[in-house]
């Protein structure tokens, strides 16, 4: 478990540089808000490419070898972000970022599930929200070290918002990233050889491939009503997560708002995903005497009330209102995903491999830019309040279980 949480922390980590680094290439490439975050959507179209074929390979290869994979893919993605920084080139950016992805879509879908089934059925949901809060310290941390390494050392992070750089400004600054992505690398290298040694042991009858092959014979997933709208709940809360995320720094900026440069408002983003932390962590604790479904419930409310109040207030309080999301946001994502393969037994890899496909949901965050390019940054933000109303539904309804099949006891881990 330990193992696994330095595993958590390392991908939300490098996800969450995109945060300071969307706001950064905007500046290099002069893009427009549609164009900013079609970046963050090839990120998130990797899990859609990724998802099935790493559930596969898990399969075959199992979890340990799979993990490995996963860490050296995105070493070699993180590497290529130098040549594309140094040329620059934003299609070798998309690319390498991809790349990235593609490692952390197989990381995902073996840990999720590995952290769900070691363990009670019961408290799965805590046990997930719990390692979760380690990716959450990741998130938090993440924004301190692309805000220094790459928007503290280039002109458009320490520029204010109406100041027009040069194009030998916008060059220099494209080379920002090199140092961050060589740091970024060298620690997935050393992570994937401490793995590669670590006798990491291996999930038992319940969810190996012979079983899942007999239980296809005679069942379906689609008969799981947590799992056929736990999809679609996942698709949509990331539109939501990753809207908020990506826009933040350029939303705080704003004179009207909070009136900081990029570097500045990168500070305000640690306190979000700190409270995504802490969330996660309370979250934890709250589901060991309160059902999933409960917690979530009350999370997705207090997530469409903040960010109302994002969207039609102004100053200070639009800007506390939106950094308050993150707590309710905390648990959501780690409960979604505990309770849409509750109950599907031999056929959890395969249940998994599809919750974590869903993450590709992400990619429509290019749907905000549209809006916030055409209505104005602010209002974009109904699109995140309109999706808390779906994960409402979801905890209500859409995550009972249906044609579960018996939890087996935790000692099926050998």
């Amino acid at each position: 478990m330990y193992l696994l949480t330095s595993l958590f922390f390392t991908w939300g980590f490098i996800t969450v540089i995109n945060n300071t680094l969307l706001p950064h290439l905007r500046s290099v490439f002069e893009l427009n808000y549609t164009q900013t975050t079609l970046i963050e959507s090839v990120w998130f179209i990797a899990y859609f490419f990724a998802s099935i074929p790493s559930a596969r390979l898990i399969e075959r290869v199992g979890y340990k070898k799979s993990l490995v994979t996963g860490l050296v893919i995105m070493a070699v993605g993180a590497l290529m972000m130098i040549p594309a920084a140094h040329l620059p080139s934003y299609g070798v950016t998309l690319f390498a970022l991809f790349v990235i992805a593609c490692g952390i879509t197989l990381l995902q879908v073996a840990a999720n599930p590995y952290v769900a089934v070691v363990g009670p059925a019961s408290s799965a949901s805590a046990r997930l929200n719990l390692v979760q809060a380690f990716n959450s310290l990741g998130t938090m941390l993440a924004p301190l070290f692309g805000g220094y390494l790459i928007l503290g050392r280039s002109n458009s992070g320490t520029a204010s918002a109406d100041q027009v750089l040069t194009q030998a400004e916008r060059l220099a600054d494209a080379r920002a990233v090199e140092l961050p992505y060589l740091i970024v690398a060298g620690v997935l290298v050393i992570l994937a050889i401490v793995i590669a040694r670590f006798p990491l042991p291996e999930i038992g009858a319940s969810t190996n491939r012979e079983a899942a092959k007999a239980a296809r014979k005679n069942h379906s997933l689609w008969k799981h009503r947590n799992l056929v709208f736990g999809i679609p709940a996942i698709f949509i809360y990331l539109i939501a997560e990753i809207g908020v995320a990506n826009l933040f720094i350029n939303f705080v900026s704003q004179p009207d708002i909070g009136n900081v440069n990029h570097e500045k408002a990168s500070h305000y983003l640690i306190i979000l995903w700190g409270g995504m932390m802490v969330g996660r962590f309370a979250g934890s604790i709250l589901m060991r005497k309160f059902t999933a479904e409960s917690v979530l419930a009350g999370c997705s409310i207090g997530a469409a009330i903040v960010m109302t109040v994002a969207t039609f207030s102004g100053g200070s309080l639009a800007m506390w209102a939106l950094i308050s999301v993150g707590l309710f946001h905390s648990v959501m994502f780690p409960t979604i995903f505990t309770l849409g393969i509750k109950g599907l037994g031999p056929m959890t890899e395969e249940g998994s491999g599809l919750m974590i496909m869903a993450i590709a949901g992400g990619a429509l965050v290019v749907l905000q830019g549209m809006l916030a390019d055409h209505y104005g940054l602010q209002m974009s933000f109904l699109l995140t309040v309109a999706c808390e109303i779906y994960v409402l539904f979801y905890a209500l309804w859409g995550s009972k279980a249906t044609n579960a099949f018996p939890e087996e006891p935790a000692s099926d881990v050998k």
